[in-house]
Order: C-alpha cells, then structure tokens, then sequence
C-alpha cells in the first residue's frame, strides 16, 4: 500500500499528464501534482496514499449529505490525504491541504481494499462513502474498494468536487451508486479565487453523472457576501432544474473555518431565502442544510406535499415511505430506497 502506480495518466516527452481530474497536471520527473498526492517517479506516474487511511468513520448517510439514498442507514466513510481543489474554506484543510508535505507524512492506516469492504459489512452498514477529501485523489483505491463492495450488494458514494475527468467518471460509473457533488458557486470567478479551479467542469460533471446513471444530489455552501446574492443562486437553481427538476439540492449554512474566519456564519433566512429560489426555479427537493430544526430538511411529496420522511439535524425522525412510495397519494419519489 502507499506506492501504487496510477491510472489514467500518460507520458509525453519528459513527462506525465494525469487524467483523473480536469486540471490534466503535467508532472515532470521528481514533481508531484496539485492534489499533492500523485507523483512523477522516473517517468512513471504514482499515487502516493493507496490504502493509507487517515479517517475511517461511521456516518449517518444524511451526513454525506444524501438525502434520497437508503435514509436513516450507516456508511462507512474513509479518506486518505490530498485534494485537487485549494478551497479557503475547507472544513477538513489538515487532512485535504497537503502539497508540500513528505511523503512519510502523508501516511496513515494501511489497508486492503477487501479489508475496508469486511468492516463495513461487520459494522452493519449499507454503503461505503468516499469522502472527507476530494475522492479522486484516492481514485485507485476507491475503484478497487468499489469493485469489491458492488459484488458484497454495498452502495458506494462520492462526496466530490466534481472535477472527475470524463473519462474516470465513465470508468467508475459502473460501481458508483450516488454521488453529492459540491457546487460551490455560480461563478467562475469564485473557482478560480476561492478554489483554485474552474466551473465548467463540475456542471459538466452534474450533467454526466445523470447521464450515467448515477443517483446526483448537489450541496451548496452559501457564504455571506461571496454566493449568496439572488442572481447567482437562482442561475444555479435553474441550471439544476433544467438537468433534473427532481436533483436534491442541499443548500447549506456556513461556519467560519480554515482561512475564512474573519466572515460571519450564514444567517438562517438566507437559507430560507436560497431554498425558495430553488423552489422557485422549478426544482422539487430543496433541504437547507447545517440549520436543523426549521424543517427543512424534510422530504415532501412533490405530487401532493404529504411529509414523507421528517428529520432532525442527520437524524430520521420518521420515514413513512412503502417502498419508495408516498403513502397519501401513491406517487413515486425517485432515489434509492432499498
């Protein structure tokens, strides 16, 4: 474990371009990548963290957060070290924020695939998320742990960045059950300042992985002064609803952290505000999130608004769902319920 010759990567000149994200690092020989965790080793590319667990966790799935998938079941979420994005609001910055660091630091709990499989299986859970950092990082170690979960009938999840090449997205669809892809901003300019990134790519990420197959929901963290104005966040519903009417988005309350602690937490009508623009936009499941105890985090029946599965904070309080079903009407909701 540790050294692992990557995928999705080849060699030009004096060179490795990585194809597992959309930044397509060119590594020259000794260089490591972006997400500091991929490194150029006499011409052959590497991951650095295969198998080397730093966080290993039992998760209630409404953590993730994903809403529509098997509600009130634990997930086993596990993460290595490294992130492809600079976000300067990450909440896990310790664990994601790595470029620079040696290579003994990037060190964790060595594991087989296999084994992270057997304990989520002995713990009881349903799924396996990959999360915590950008799971593309670990792309390798997620493919096999994957493989081996889908034939063991466990669900797998990304929390993602949704910077996934297309091509490591057509690859892993197969075995990926759902993904929360974080959007963070309607603004390129966000991307690039906030995140190191560009915007392009993760809705062109929202729209493949719909297309694959794969069960999409979407967070946005609304930060005061930077996302949060009407314009952005309703041009973002409604690029939302035109994919999908039925994506659960996740709008969510901001807490300062990492290198934004000089910016206040998101007032709790900004939420209510951003969930009614959704709505609005023509969007069926809006969940404001981080701000339990208003309601809404609550799934309703788009056909007759009967409360389907009530909730506190991560915790079901009620799912009166009959398979997949509104009890009151009948309709079907879309997700995966069994």
């Amino acid at each position: 474990m540790g050294l692992h010759e990557a995928s999705h990567y080849l060699c030009e000149e004096d060179e490795t371009v990585c194809g597992l994200c959309t930044h397509h690092c060119r590594i020259k020989p000794g260089r490591i990548g972006r997400c500091g965790v991929r490194q150029n080793i006499e011409g052959t590319l590497y991951s650095l963290v295969y198998g080397e667990l730093v966080a290993e966790h039992l998760d209630p799935i409404e953590k993730k957060p994903l809403f529509h998938v098997l509600p009130g079941s634990q997930s086993l979420s596990i993460s290595t070290m490294g992130c492809n994005f600079k976000c300067q609001h990450c909440q896990n910055h310790s664990i994601s924020q790595v470029l620079g660091f040696s290579t003994a630091e990037l060190k964790g709990r060595k594991v087989s695939a296999a084994q992270v499989v057997d304990s989520a299986k002995k713990n009881s859970c349903r799924s396996i998320s990959y999360t915590y950092v950008e799971p593309t990082v670990f792309y390798e170690f997620a493919y096999d742990c994957a493989r081996i979960a889908s034939e063991s009938n466990l669900k797998n999840i990304f929390v993602s960045n949704g910077y996934l090449s297309e091509q490591a997205s057509r690859e892993i669809s197969p075995y990926l059950d759902a993904i929360n892809i974080d959007v963070k901003s309607y603004r390129n300019d966000f991307y690039k300042q906030i995140c190191g990134a560009r915007l392009q790519p993760v809705l062109d990420n929202v729209r493949l992985m719909k297309e694959l197959g794969v069960w999409v929901e979407v967070t946005t963290l609304v930060i005061p002064g930077l996302n949060d104005s009407e314009d952005e966040l309703a041009g973002l519903a409604s690029f939302l609803a035109a994919v999908d009417p039925m994506i659960p988005w996740h709008v969510s309350a901001f807490y300062p952290t990492y290198k934004m602690t000089d910016r206040f937490p998101t007032p709790s009508e900004t939420l209510v505000k951003a969930a009614q623009i959704g709505r609005d936009a023509g969007l069926m499941f809006v969940y404001e999130g981080n701000s339990p105890g208003g309601g809404g985090e609550n799934t309703s029946c788009p056909s007759c608004g009967e409360v389907v599965i009530s909730r506190h904070g991560f915790s079901v309080r009620d799912n009166r769902l009959v398979d997949g079903c509104c009890p009151a009407c009948e309709s079907s909701l879309p997700g995966i319920w069994s």
